[in-house]
């Protein structure tokens, strides 16, 4: 099997691919579809679960049922990215990762295993470069294994103001936005300093 690899990918195209499957699981995790849908080049398939299709028809499918869940928390852990035998690894523009990952999903009503599980998976994808980005060409989610899991709701609620939201009111979209005002105070003072 190790034949049809030629190699690794260089450490800048893996950080690249890295970036996109983090992205993917924020957009999953945030219910931000947009995110998810750039993620992919716009004729790549997924195949998930039950579904297999385009990006688009993945979207429409995943959405709903994202929309069901109250949370849901994707961990990447290994990513191993190769270039393809007969490829250049130096300039690769094809490449295939396998990310390792496990999925929590809570939903109502708490305890029905239909929306409340947590679940370890592979995302086997094929990856094109195309004007220097990366995105999903294919990707095939191989579930490894599904048990029942339940978020303890009452006790969260309890954690104070920052809690979990799957739109732009989450926290991180409030960091990302005292960030930029930062940033733009910081340019400010640095020009009437000049």
């Amino acid at each position: 099997m190790s034949e049809l690899t030629g190699g690794p990918a260089t450490v800048g195209d893996e950080a690249a691919i890295r970036r996109v499957l983090l992205e993917y699981c924020r957009g999953i995790d945030r219910l931000d579809l947009e995110l998810v849908r750039g993620c992919y080049w716009p004729e790549a398939t997924d195949r998930h679960g039950p579904f297999t299709g385009t990006r688009d028809e993945f979207i429409d499918w995943v959405g709903p049922l994202l929309g069901r869940q109250t949370m849901t928390m994707h961990h990447l852990g290994n990513v191993l990215v190769d270039i393809p035998a007969g490829h250049d690894v130096a300039d690769a523009h094809v490449a295939v990762a396998e990310s390792y990952g496990v999925a929590y999903h809570a939903g109502e009503p708490a305890g029905d295993v239909r929306w409340n599980y947590a679940a370890g998976f592979r995302y086997v994808d094929r990856f094109e470069r195309r004007d220097g980005r990366w995105r999903i060409a294919d990707r095939i989610t191989v579930i490894e294994w599904v048990r029942p899991w339940d978020a303890d709701r009452d006790r969260i609620s309890k954690f104070g103001e920052h809690l979990p939201r799957r739109d732009g009111t989450d926290p991180l979209y409030a960091t990302q936005a005292a960030a930029v005002g930062e940033t733009a105070v910081g340019e400010t003072a640095a020009r009437e300093s000049a």
